[in-house]
């Protein structure tokens, strides 16, 4: 037993018909996976895998966060589920019911995941998707959940030495209340502390940041505190584009696999990170798609760039995850100049969360109250998204192991993530994943707002060919 921390119980609150906090991915295997074979491979591991033998058990009259209790008659033939793609099975179909899927929310009477293998695909071909609800796992927590299914060759390895943690017993409902009004009494103490702590770092946080005066506020508070001077935040704001503000219901998705060994040619070239790469491809893909899409901006689209704040040694239990912002050179037709913008832009970030790792976003959570925190979500992301969104676009770029791994003897080709798109995120995400000598990227767009996740993806390689070509032209 354990309690959701205020920061898990955000990403269950936030959720309406529209804004959706399931992540996920999409493995592309070789060999036709037998689902019987799976449930086995997941009855071996389980008991190790916190994260998919737990479900929800909420405080009566929502007075605090829920907890976290084992689930004792875990039903496979639920979670691990079956369907086929129609001839002639092509990616785009894949992408189609990946779309549809990955914009149902889960149940949450139970464990909050659900597999799904997909048949149907041609050339020997299957997909693996797989769900899992942003309350359980972040993105270190969700790597743990999909290496259990994971294999270094294709005989599968034997189960795990060692007992799994013991769960303890879940609390009484009386004892939950009584935790909460303890909660509730300490909660304004709580408000003072967090208000002291986050003067210095207000020019972190959307839509705080753009108040005139905030930049020089935290900057006085952090010379006060003895931090000395940290590399300043740009506070743009966000410009309207097609997909920003209110999302729909609906999702669209699309992926790619761009060759690692392009990426790491333009990076050797400019001398840059290979996420400042990554970053500028992102950048002259959306430039394009505007382009031909109503127009581009005259200043950097923002972009929303999730770190992990988790500590070295630190337990891998809830979400230990912040979210900076970035101003996305979208602007810039010269790609050189463009890369050389991201690159200064993601260099001022890291220089800032390497003096002080961003942990606003967790410590707002716990400053409020549990009784007021889903109305205070629900009101603060509808709000927002209607009238200034303070990001247009989430990017995530998530470095994986570079071998090949099996899923019960079926070699995994490529794996794409499957991610999180907000009224206040805007209507486009995209995550990729490095994994075996290639960048995998999945889009994830609002319907109404970009229909063709495709042609993002097809911006993507354009935007990358564009850049090597650039590099060639200087020579090695």
């Amino acid at each position: 037993m354990a309690q959701l921390t205020a920061l898990d119980a955000q990403f269950l609150h936030f959720e309406t018909a529209t804004n959706v906090a399931n992540i996920a991915g999409l493995a592309i295997l070789d060999g036709d996976l037998n689902r019987s074979d799976l449930q086995a491979l997941l009855e071996q591991r389980l008991p190790h895998v916190a994260a998919l033998r737990r479900k929800l058990a909420p405080v009566p009259l929502g007075l605090d966060h829920p907890y976290w209790i084992r689930e004792d008659d875990l039903d496979l033939d639920y979670h691990v589920r079956e369907i086929g793609l129609p001839p002639p099975g092509d990616d785009r179909q894949l992408a189609e019911q990946v779309s549809r899927l990955h914009a149902r929310r889960l149940d949450r009477g139970r464990p909050l995941w659900e597999i799904y293998l997909i048949h149907g695909l041609g050339d020997g071909r299957m997909g693996l998707y797989t769900k899992i609800h942003h309350a359980a796992v972040d993105g270190v927590g969700g790597a743990d959940v999909l290496a259990a299914l994971l294999d270094l060759s294709p005989i599968p390895a034997p189960p795990p030495e060692g007992e799994p943690e013991p769960d303890e017993p879940a609390p009484s409902r009386t004892a939950m209340v009584g935790r909460a009004l303890t909660r509730l009494a300490a909660n304004p103490a709580q408000a003072v502390r967090f208000a002291a702590r986050a003067v210095p770092h207000l020019d972190e946080i959307p839509v705080v940041s753009k108040v005139p005066g905030v930049e020089l506020v935290s900057g006085l508070a952090r010379r006060v505190a003895g931090a000395g001077d940290a590399p300043g935040l740009p506070a743009l704001p966000a410009p309207r584009t097609p997909f920003s503000g209110p999302i729909s219901a609906h999702r669209r998705f699309a992926f790619v696999s761009l060759p690692l060994e392009e990426i790491k040619e333009v990076r050797k070239a400019f001398g840059v990170t290979v996420n400042d790469v990554v970053m500028a491809v992102c950048a002259g893909a959306l430039r394009q798609w505007l382009a031909a899409h109503g127009g581009v901006p005259d200043r950097p689209l923002v972009a929303g760039v999730p770190f992990s704040v988790r500590e070295v040694g630190e337990a891998r239990r809830g979400n230990q995850v912040t979210i900076m912002t970035a101003p996305l050179a979208v602007h810039v037709e010269d790609p050189v100049q463009r890369l050389e913008e991201v690159r200064v832009s993601m260099q001022r970030i890291k220089d800032r969360f390497s003096l002080a790792p961003a942990r606003w976003l967790r410590e707002f959570s716990e400053s409020m109250p549990a009784a007021l925190m889903g109305l205070a979500s629900r009101s603060a992301f509808g709000l927002v998204g209607q009238t200034s969104p303070p990001i247009n676009v989430a990017i995530s770029n998530v470095p994986g192991p570079q071998f090949p791994l099996y899923v019960c003897g079926a070699r995994l080709l490529t794996h794409y993530p499957v991610s999180v798109i907000t009224d206040v995120s805007g209507g486009v995400n995209i995550t990729c994943f490095s994994y075996d000598g290639s960048l995998d990227v999945g889009v994830v767009t609002d319907r109404t707002m970009i229909p063709d996740a495709w042609e993002i993806t097809g911006r993507l390689c354009d935007a990358l060919d564009e850049l090597r070509n650039e590099a060639f032209r200087i020579g090695p």
